[in-house]
């Protein structure tokens, strides 16, 4: 069954009245900004690759306002533990440990030479998490978006996301690469953002055809992604790099991979295998949902999820098992495609399908998904979405 999307108007009043609760504070800057998912080119957007994102229509909203002392008093509607630090000061790690999120954002601006002054937030999210959706971005880009606010300043959109990930490495410590930040910096409705991870520049992708629809399907299963799966697939990128001599992943060909197979080594050759095939993917299906080749479109996503399953192994069986099911959908049965979307280890699949028969596909997906696991999962449907921005003050 589909969710439905809760309205970002809905969102910002219960921040506000959340704000006023815990506080006893009227909110004078709203900032909002949405999760994502990766229609395709996953693990190579810290290989120089290409990435195909694009902003959700679910959010993380923050609202708040100056209180007058050196301090921000911080609280998140899931959290019973206040966050409480000196905003005047270099910004260290601590507890809660989201608040790592906005305090590595705080020292971003710090960086810059701003004087933050202290203030009190509270947070409300409609983004799943740990459903590889990034709501860790999310948060980063709305603190960043409300800080703009807060200080009366706009930092240049590539700036704001760089200060995001930069966030993420030193105070998350996920070394992530530009993608999470970028889409949720850079969303617009009905484009796709295809991302150049050599240059750092984005593309605005049309994703106008209303009879095309995203499924995105949460299977409730999900692993911290600091806990050394994602670093060391990342290092495994690097020294196969290395021994192949190259200064860029986007110098290295097919062949060149095959032809040093046995010197990189298992599993940095797979590692390696993955990253040239998922960039030359991504650029095919950039080109095929242009020209509306849906036959071309659902062969790349599927060859994605194998080489995420076999040669980079950030899958799990429960994705496995929501992607064959949608496969075993069909394009007779409304489906284009389907992968599993973000850093793995659990979290989402993404599913390409036309909009007449979602609601029938997402029944299927969810009744069968529970029959093999056990598990109820979350799924809903999205257009692309408006990325971080300034909601109207009040509430």
């Amino acid at each position: 069954m589909l969710q439905l999307n809760p309205n970002l108007t809905d969102l910002v009043a219960d921040a506000a009245a959340g704000l006023r609760q815990q506080f006893q504070m009227a909110a004078t800057i709203t900032a909002a900004a949405p999760g994502r998912v990766n229609l395709i080119g996953e693990h190579i957007d810290y290989c120089d690759g290409f990435v195909m994102p694009f902003a959700i229509d679910r959010y993380i909203v923050i609202a708040g306002c100056a209180n007058g002392t050196s301090q921000a008093r911080i609280a998140d509607w899931q959290d019973k533990e206040i966050a409480v630090f000196d905003v005047s000061q270099a910004q260290q790690i601590g507890a809660p440990k989201w608040s790592n999120y906005l305090r590595g954002v705080i020292q971003g601006f710090q960086d810059r030479g701003h004087h933050i002054p202290g203030f009190d937030a509270f947070i409300v999210s409609s983004i799943p998490g740990g459903a590889g959706l990034s709501s860790s971005a999310a948060l980063e880009c709305a603190t960043a978006t409300f800080l703009e606010g807060l200080l009366d300043t706009v930092l240049d959109t590539r700036e704001k996301a760089l200060l995001c990930q930069k966030a993420e490495h030193e105070f998350a410590k996920v070394p992530c690469g530009i993608m999470d930040q970028f889409a949720s910096a850079f969303g617009k409705p009905n484009r796709l953002i295809l991302i150049d991870c050599q240059s750092g520049e984005p593309e605005l992708v049309p994703f106008e055809n209303p009879d095309l629809t995203v499924l995105i399907s949460n299977t409730m299963v999900h692993h911290e992604l600091s806990d050394g799966g994602y670093a060391a697939r990342r290092k495994h990128t690097e020294d196969g790099l290395a021994i192949l001599g190259k200064a860029s992943w986007r110098e290295v060909t097919e062949a060149d991979v095959t032809a040093a197979w046995d010197q990189l080594g298992d599993p940095v050759n797979r590692r390696s295998r993955h990253v040239v095939g998922e960039i030359a993917r991504t650029t095919a299906a950039a080109a095929a949902l242009a020209r509306n080749d849906f036959d071309t479109l659902g062969p790349l996503m599927a060859a994605s999820h194998d080489s995420l399953r076999d040669d980079f192994e950030v899958s799990c069986t429960e994705l496995d098992i929501m992607v064959d099911i949608a496969r075993k959908i069909g394009r007779a049965g409304g489906v284009i495609g389907s992968r599993m979307t973000g850093g793995g280890f659990g979290g989402s699949t993404v599913t390409l399908c036309e909009s007449s028969k979602a609601a029938d596909i997402a029944a299927t997906l969810a009744a069968d998904y529970t029959k093999a696991t056990g598990i109820s999962p979350q799924i809903f449907a999205s257009r692309p979405a408006q990325g971080a921005h300034l909601v109207a003050a009040g509430g």
